[in-house]
């Protein structure tokens, strides 16, 4: 949805953009794109997951020209996305091959494979340290590292729930070979699980948690318990076929966020004997989203297609749709606001005629 565009007042329009960039670049002008994505880098990977294309240093530098505004940057992003050109198709990834960065198993206390807990503030104290840099404490020697390959690539939890056969299977269920093309194709439900998971993971991180919390209260009466199974962040390859071979080549990697959840199913069309898995994986490092992601992916399994809640993700969650709709409200209006103004104004006249019509005959006529 875009809304831009207004008639008149073109000077004071170009004096605001004037205001905008001469304090933008005063302020920044020695921040080069390297040094905002060191800065700000859960910033520049939330532009990048809801913009829907991964370069840190575009990010950056969007995120840099809106003054921090994520929406902004966003908005920025994908419209440098839209013109580029489509040069490949990546081939799938298969997420085993993900080289962990962080990895967490909340539920299990000794999973197959390290508790990793990598560069996190979960468990840091929430003390502001202002204009003061905290001095950098020494790493303790018994602090667990990856000694191996194997270490940075371990077995799921989710291995462990299948061998003691705890888990639903859905593969083969509904099956979408094809992945739906969001950035093409726009989604409307009923839609396959590969169009609600991407508009999931290009959706506004805040709007999205908001809707992961309101499922969970459920006020639709959509009641659901959920554990996080894993949560993941590291390196994924990306591969495409070589234009003359045809053989899979990997021509960069990038990071991701992964996150399985779990379901206890109690329905009574469920399998009261096994639990569900959620899934969500969003480009970057954004563990909120990824977590709500998995989170909604069973509630929309066991929920979608008796409430709105499909619906609600297809249509609601990108930041674009929802936050341009609200930013057009600030542009003028002074037509359509004039025409209620006159509607209101006549049917004010009309009742005050109908009222006049309506009174007694001895009292009109005196």
């Amino acid at each position: 949805m875009g809304y831009s565009g207004a008639r008149g007042g073109l000077a004071a329009i170009l004096a605001a953009e004037r205001l905008v960039r001469d304090k933008r670049d005063a302020a920044a002008a020695d921040l080069a794109p390297a040094t905002v994505v060191g800065a700000f880098r859960l910033g520049v990977d939330r532009v990048m997951g809801e913009a829907g294309l991964y370069h840190e240093q575009t990010a950056a530098a969007a995120f840099q020209q809106a003054e921090g505004d994520t929406m902004e940057a966003t908005h920025l992003l994908r419209a440098h996305r839209s013109r580029l050109p489509r040069l490949a198709t990546s081939d799938p990834i298969d997420p085993d091959e993900m080289t962990v960065l962080r990895r967490i198993v909340p539920a299990f206390r000794e999973p197959d494979g390290p508790q990793l807990l990598g560069r996190t503030t979960d468990y840091t104290a929430r003390l502001l340290h202002a204009g003061v840099r905290a001095p950098a404490e020494p790493e303790p020697e018994h602090a667990s590292r990856p000694k191996t390959a194997t270490m940075r690539r371990p077995r799921r939890f989710l291995d462990q729930l299948r061998k003691m056969d705890l888990v639903v299977e859905h593969r083969g269920e509904h099956a979408d070979p094809e992945p739906h093309d969001l950035a093409r194709f726009p989604a409307r439900p009923p839609a396959p699980r590969s169009a609600v998971l991407s508009a999931m993971a290009r959706a506004e991180t805040g709007g999205l948690v908001g809707l992961w919390y309101r499922s969970i209260l459920g006020p639709d009466g959509n009641i659901h318990e959920v554990t996080l199974g894993e949560v993941r962040h590291g390196h994924l390859p990306l591969r495409v076929r070589h234009p003359h071979t045809g053989n899979p080549v990997t021509v960069g990697r990038f990071r991701a966020t992964e996150v399985e959840a779990i379901e206890d199913l109690d329905g009574p069309e469920e399998q009261r004997d096994k639990f569900d898995v959620g899934y969500g994986l969003c480009l970057g490092h954004n563990e909120r989203k990824a977590i709500a992601m998995a989170n909604l992916d069973i509630a929309n399994r066991r929920f979608g297609r008796s409430s709105p809640l499909e619906q609600l993700l297809l249509m609601t969650t990108d930041g674009l749709d929802s936050a341009g709709f609200l930013e057009h409200l600030k542009l003028p209006h002074y037509v359509t606001f004039r025409s209620m103004v006159e509607r209101k104004q006549a049917m004010r006249a009309n009742a005050e005629t109908e009222s006049r019509s309506t009174e007694p005959w001895g009292r009109t006529c005196r």
